[in-house]
């Protein structure tokens, strides 16, 4: 009798499904074996497959607050239905051991093992091999959900760590408007199929030579105990963090500012083309009276910038403005613009300060009572260009949400100072000329600039860098310097102690 061609295809359906199920079913009973053998106690063998599904399904819902990424963990497993997908590949590979080194030596980068539970995982896994402790089937479900979770967890949590950074800076800082990539659920299922799993966390270690350089550091202080080491180590505990984020500049050329240093770098092919004295915002640590301790009354430090301090960004300098006007802004207007008007009917005039109201300008200002509370809210200041106006004879454009640009100074005797944190947030540039020359070239441009500084007069239009170059203002207390030397500098805004507070809370 000749079968019916949807008979046939229906048989082979079921024949196919019954592979399927038999190899599924063959592979998580493996499962039960190879726990067996991992942890020489028998009564692993006992388990059964659909009954550790469900416990590891039970379990992930009861630690999900305890996830670093609990969605994450959440999808990945119900993809692979729960499987104990971790623990089979560890245990074939035979690199429990090992991956629990890789956990125990955590120190090495300024971290502390119980971001990851590692000691939990050491003792669940210790007894796991003794069969007093577990010596039931159930047991055996509830050590191995556990476990699987757990160590998928640390797996997860430290290449999150090493790669991206145990910290997003833009939860913790206030003025931080660098691009920073953070891990999302494609870097998170990456590392958790991975085939190899100790091959790929040697393979994430950052291989930096600076950040070798210090992991070396703090392992030579921690050898020795002494205040000054103690602090020494924060510092690098901080700055390890600082370069594991994904924030770091790019391309063939760049301008860097580095906050602490109070410098300014254009970098070309990796290495300093020019470099020179900056003066940065005023910072809320000037005095450096703060050290590396949490020093806020609740006991969690939170970052209360002051107002003038210089922001941590990146964007494109795009054009420069020669011989500026100085559209003074209203907060230093009233704290700072109209007290001096007060006690010098002539401080304005003798300035180049001019005054509006309602767009008009004012023609004699020394009639106005400056004295009065809120006089200043009622008008608009602007600096002529000249010798004496704020931002010098040029400053440089970026566009950022903080109003901010590098700048020309009169100031000059400001960059004699050691601390150089003096200005109400912009970056003051030591030779303004041999930066725009670094970023024009000696072409027309660079020719025009020179020839409208002589003018004394504000161009019509800003003058386009053909190429926008990208500028990083950044905060960077401890780097290797080009001859391969550590270089420190002191917390002038008091983010290391942000910072390092937060890493502490961590472990």
């Amino acid at each position: 009798m000749k079968k019916h061609p949807h008979a046939l295809a229906l048989t082979l359906l079921c024949v196919m499904l019954s592979f399927v199920i038999y190899s599924c079913g063959n592979k998580n009973a493996e499962f039960a074996k190879l726990t067996s053998k991992s942890t020489g106690n028998k009564v692993f063998k006992q388990m059964d497959p659909e009954v550790l599904a469900e416990k590891i399904k039970t379990k992930q819902q009861s630690m999900k607050k305890n996830f670093r990424n609990p969605k994450f963990m959440q999808a990945y497993y119900e993809q692979q239905e729960f499987q104990p997908v971790m623990l089979q590949k560890v245990f074939a590979e035979k690199q429990m051991d090992s991956l629990m080194a890789v956990l125990d030596s955590v120190g090495n980068h300024g971290l502390s093992p119980n971001m990851f539970n590692a000691a939990k995982i050491h003792a669940l896994y210790s007894d796991m091999k003794d069969n007093k402790k577990i010596a039931t089937v159930e047991q055996a479900y509830a050590s191995v959900a556990e476990l699987e979770l757990l160590l998928a967890a640390a797996v997860s949590d430290y290449s999150d760590v090493m790669q991206f950074g145990a910290i997003s800076p833009r939860r913790i800082y206030a003025q931080y408007y660098t691009e920073t990539k953070r891990p999302d659920e494609k870097s998170f299922t990456a590392t958790l199929d991975a085939k190899d799993t100790k091959a790929y966390l040697d393979s994430i270690q950052p291989k930096a030579e600076p950040y070798l350089a210090m992991q070396r550091e703090l392992k030579r202080l921690s050898t020795e105990t002494s205040a000054a080491n103690e602090e020494a180590k924060r510092i690098l505990i901080v700055n390890l963090e600082r370069m594991r984020w994904q924030n770091k500049p790019s391309g063939d050329k760049y301008v860097l500012v580095n906050i602490p240093d109070f410098t300014l770098d254009v970098m070309e092919k990796g290495k300093s083309a020019l470099k020179m004295k900056v003066c940065v915002g005023e910072g809320r640590n000037k005095d450096y009276a703060d050290k590396l301790v949490e020093y806020d009354e609740s006991g969690v430090k939170k970052d209360r910038p002051f107002n003038r301090e210089t922001p941590q960004l990146n964007s494109l300098i795009h054009s420069v403005q020669v011989n500026p006007v100085w559209n003074i802004p209203q907060s230093i207007a009233s704290n700072e613009i109209s007290k001096y008007a007060a006690a010098d009917p002539y401080y304005l005039s003798n300035n180049n300060i001019d005054v509006y109201q309602d767009g008009k300008i004012v023609d004699d200002p020394e009639t106005i009572d400056w004295s009065e509370d809120g006089a200043a809210k009622k008008y608009s200041f602007k600096q002529r260009p000249g010798d004496d106006n704020s931002l010098g004879k040029i400053k440089f454009l970026f566009n950022n949400q903080s109003s901010v640009y590098l700048h020309d100074t009169p100031a000059k005797k400001a960059f004699n100072l050691q601390v150089r944190a003096v200005s109400h947030g912009c970056v003051r540039v030591e030779e303004p000329m041999k930066l725009a020359q670094a970023l024009f070239g000696n072409g027309n441009q660079y020719q025009t600039i020179q020839n409208a500084m002589q003018t004394g007069q504000p161009q019509a239009k800003d003058i386009a860098l053909p190429n926008k170059v990208p500028v990083y203002l950044t905060y960077n207390t401890c780097w290797l310097d080009e001859s391969g030397k550590l270089q420190y500098r002191k917390d002038v805004y008091g983010l290391d102690i942000v910072l390092y507070t937060h890493l502490q809370r961590l472990g």
